[in-house]
């Protein structure tokens, strides 16, 4: 059974996306849990040569990324030590500027440095440790190699220097709930905690293997890459980063819907990597990832009709 539903751990939170609308519940500290319902329209819905395969997924990458950037700052507001009621000196002076558009100068302000911060740390960086190894390394394909075991090692490094942070190990936790929700409701039974308690806190068409597959194939296309400049090598990696983006998508799409055996193989690396990007979430935890989906999709009636369907 294949449910279309997507999400994102946030702090102390859930954020579940189902078509054209995205929830985020969030447990505030009075114990509470808070519930966020927002429409967005895809930028491919409104221009529909970009749902064609591999335009398809830069497009969503990049949506992705607005609102998992929105949702955590929402879910990190509540826990923002007691501020002036007053907005600070920046907010006032963006909003005299902007005509009230503070926020999303903000918002598109620090989706540009996250993108630039992981861009020279994943993709930079590893080329430019690869090039001064090439001083003593002549062959190529092992310097292309090298590249991309040096991007997967700082990736893997980073990860497990966050995963330390209090935190950083409770959004873990809400990460395995958000899948373990997925694969209970992708499984055709009820949202009931002892229901989800049982199923796995991996999925296949998780970000944290998204993020793997880039890195993989992105050393198959940066291997076509023949220049003999570094600045034009770099610029080229750059350039060519949406289409390695789309085409991580496809496989990530292909990888959800497909029992394939060679597709199982290539998807259990992310899988493993997951281990490390989701934790076992305790009830309460389960409670919000119901609940976000809950305010974007009726489940008890969408497994109702499945159920009178196999009858």
């Amino acid at each position: 059974m294949a449910v279309r539903i997507g999400g994102q751990a946030v702090m102390e939170g859930v954020m579940m996306k189902n078509m054209d609308r995205y929830a985020v519940s969030v447990r505030k500290p009075d114990g509470k849990i808070e519930t966020k319902v927002r429409k967005c329209v895809s930028f491919a819905d409104k221009h529909p040569v970009f749902k064609l395969p591999v335009l398809r997924g830069v497009v969503n990458f990049v949506e992705s990324m607005v609102i998992g950037i929105s949702t955590l700052n929402y879910s990190a507001g509540f826990f923002e030590e007691e501020e002036e009621t007053q907005p600070g000196k920046i907010d006032q002076m963006l909003d005299k500027i902007s005509s009230g558009k503070g926020e999303s100068i903000m918002m598109a302000f620090v989706l540009i440095i996250s993108l630039a911060i992981s861009i020279g740390l994943f993709m930079v960086l590893p080329y430019l440790a690869s090039e001064l190894l090439g001083q003593w390394i002549r062959n190529e394909y092992i310097i292309l190699l090298v590249e991309g075991l040096i991007r997967i090692g700082i990736f893997l490094g980073y990860i497990v220097l966050i995963s330390r942070m209090e935190d950083i190990k409770r959004v873990f936790m809400y990460h395995g709930a958000e899948h373990k929700t997925i694969n209970c409701l992708e499984a055709g039974e009820d949202l009931t905690p002892e229901n989800i308690k049982k199923h796995s806190r991996l999925h296949k068409r998780c970000g944290t293997s998204f993020i793997f597959i880039v890195m993989i194939i992105s050393m198959v296309f940066f291997f076509f890459i023949r220049v003999d400049t570094i600045w034009l090598r770099v610029l080229l990696r750059l350039l060519l980063l949406p289409v390695v983006a789309g085409v991580s998508y496809e496989f990530i799409r292909l990888a959800g819907n497909s029992d394939n055996p060679l597709v199982q193989i290539f998807s259990k690396p992310g899988l493993c990597l997951q281990r490390l990007t989701t934790k076992e979430p305790d009830e309460s935890m389960i409670e919000v990832a119901v609940a976000s989906v809950e305010g974007v999709f009726d489940w008890r009636e969408y497994l109702e009709k499945e159920r009178k369907c196999h009858e």
